[in-house]
């Protein structure tokens, strides 16, 4: 009789359990969004206790959006471009607009605040949440309320043998007036946003080159059964507070 053995790798087990390599880079699942220390300035509105939201989630048509400039004649890596936008994100965004990111910079899971120069200079007050950052590249989430329902990727890489900035979105607009607003001049606010953003990040390295752009509407349809997103709509809340905020400055005075 001949005796049956079984041999069984003493790793196996292990190794199928191991976490993907990119995983500290990824945010871990929260329910509610919490803001930590901000600025004195910051109006910390919309973000704290919400979730958030990707493009399934919102009302509008979902549209991709990709806007990236040539580093033309920069000697300078993805990688350093990274480093740079990351830890100088705030001074790359157009006048008016702010961007309080917590003491931490921008790392996997952080939150930060957004203080947006909206229609007739009423403040807008939003968040986004870092959902990854790793060397190369880096993804916010929006929360409810926001103007959109998406993620944005900003990203830098080599083509053609010239470096690359990108910011690409995949949005939907959150509620049924951030769909119309969107229509009317919004889209065109936006575009004019990142480019302005893209510009003033290739102007560090002493380039003056153009952003190129490509749009897709990945889905014609807007999602009716979303339509109650306009309850958490961050426009209509931060409207509702400027009477408080003008009255605390006055008293702070």
């Amino acid at each position: 009789m001949t005796e049956s053995r079984t041999d069984t790798a003493p790793e196996e087990s292990s190794t199928s359990a191991k976490s993907p390599r990119d995983v500290a880079y990824w945010a871990k699942p929260v329910s509610k969004l919490k803001v930590s220390e901000m600025p004195v300035d910051a109006v910390n509105l919309n973000v704290e206790g919400r979730q958030v939201v990707g493009p399934l989630q919102g009302f509008g048509q979902m549209w991709q959006k990709t806007y990236r400039i040539r580093l033309a004649g920069a000697e300078t890596q993805p990688t350093d471009v990274i480093a740079t936008w990351k830890k100088d994100f705030p001074s790359f965004w157009p006048e008016g607009n702010r961007f309080y990111a917590p003491f931490t910079g921008i790392a996997p899971g952080e939150v930060a605040v957004l203080n947006l120069s909206g229609p007739g200079n009423v403040l807008l007050s939003t968040g986004v949440m870092v959902i990854y950052a790793d060397e190369e590249s880096f993804s916010f989430m929006t929360p409810q309320g926001h103007m959109f329902a998406g993620w944005i990727t900003f990203s830098s890489f080599e083509e053609a043998g010239e470096t690359i900035a990108q910011a690409q979105v995949l949005i939907r607009a959150n509620d049924p007036l951030w769909e119309i607003v969107m229509r009317l001049f919004g889209f065109a606010k936006e575009d004019e946003f990142w480019h302005s953003t893209l510009k003033a990040l290739a102007a560090r390295y002493g380039v003056e080159g153009n952003v190129e752009q490509n749009t897709i509407c990945v889905d014609p349809k807007v999602q009716w059964s979303q339509a109650m997103n306009v309850w958490h709509n961050a426009a209509i809340r931060s409207g509702m507070y400027m009477p408080i905020r003008l009255v605390r400055r006055l008293f702070r005075r």
